[in-house]
């Protein structure tokens, strides 16, 4: 559902951190002391955009702060190193692996010792490696889509959201596209891809916040579609293209089942193909 201009401003100050509330509320000339909700009930009524210029001048410190570790030309030099991508390991199951086909699979020590070095750490590598991608070009792309213009950000872990857009809550997911969908399938129905992957999230990350889905699919070759995610130029400009033209309204409502529960949420979509 859409949330009104008082939840709006609600959620944008939950998502910043107490001391960063207490400089807000000082800027103002309001008292500093006491609970966050006590600090978020003198700020409710403060313009929006005056709170959104505070989180956008503390998000580009963050911003900042993480590139004194590598700059961004310098991360997606690296990220250009990654040769091949595949896990080797599910998700959430290298402890099982191990003890199956190895802790419990081997009763000779060098027999276990010649496994390991043969497949696991192989195994491991390739897990690793895909993680470390992952996250860095996430932590890109998510980036450039918090600095947008008419994105804000959130400072802090707010209950399933990641940022602002068209005065709207949303919690940003970077995926491939699933194997169950087809490039053509997916372009004619977004709104099925939505609801596909809402549907289909696992349970233990079960969520029905509104979500905003970029998902990446290269046009010749899918399994191909993790190179894509890291040729950035081309990426953020179709982010840009879609958030300098895109606007939420009720339109944008999704409804979808889980575990035979019926929810309502509303969710954007850019799929970017190449």
């Amino acid at each position: 559902m859409l949330v009104s201009q008082k939840e709006l401003a609600n959620l944008k100050l939950r998502s910043i951190k107490a001391n960063d509330l207490r400089e807000l509320a000082k800027s103002f000339g309001m008292p500093t002391k006491g609970t966050v909700s006590d600090l978020i009930k003198r700020l409710i009524d403060v313009p929006q955009d005056e709170i959104d210029k505070f989180i956008k001048k503390k998000y580009r410190k963050l911003v900042e702060k993480r590139q004194t570790l590598i700059s961004d030309k310098a991360l997606k030099e690296e990220l250009l190193k990654v040769e091949d991508f595949k896990w080797g390991v599910v998700q959430g199951q290298l402890d099982q692996k191990i003890q199956t086909e190895y802790v419990r699979k081997f009763v000779k020590y060098d027999e276990l010792v010649q496994g390991v070095k043969s497949k696991l750490h192989d195994d491991i590598t390739h897990y690793v490696i895909a993680t470390w991608y992952n996250h860095w070009t996430t932590v890109l792309i998510e980036d450039h889509i918090s600095q947008h213009p008419r994105v804000v950000p959130t400072l802090k872990n707010n209950f399933g959201i990641d940022i602002f857009f068209d005065n709207q809550p949303f919690d940003l997911k970077i995926t491939y596209l699933p194997r169950n969908f087809t490039l053509e399938r997916a372009l004619d129905d977004p709104k099925g891809l939505i609801i596909w992957l809402y549907e289909h999230q696992g349970a233990q990350r079960f969520g029905s916040d509104n979500r905003f889905f970029v998902v990446l699919a290269d046009k010749e070759n899918l399994e191909e579609s993790w190179k894509l995610k890291r040729d950035f130029d081309f990426v953020f400009s179709e982010i840009d293209r879609f958030f300098d033209r895109e606007l939420v309204s009720t339109e944008d409502e999704i409804i979808f089942s889980f575990k035979k529960k019926t929810y309502t949420t509303i969710s954007k979509i850019l799929i970017i193909t190449k």
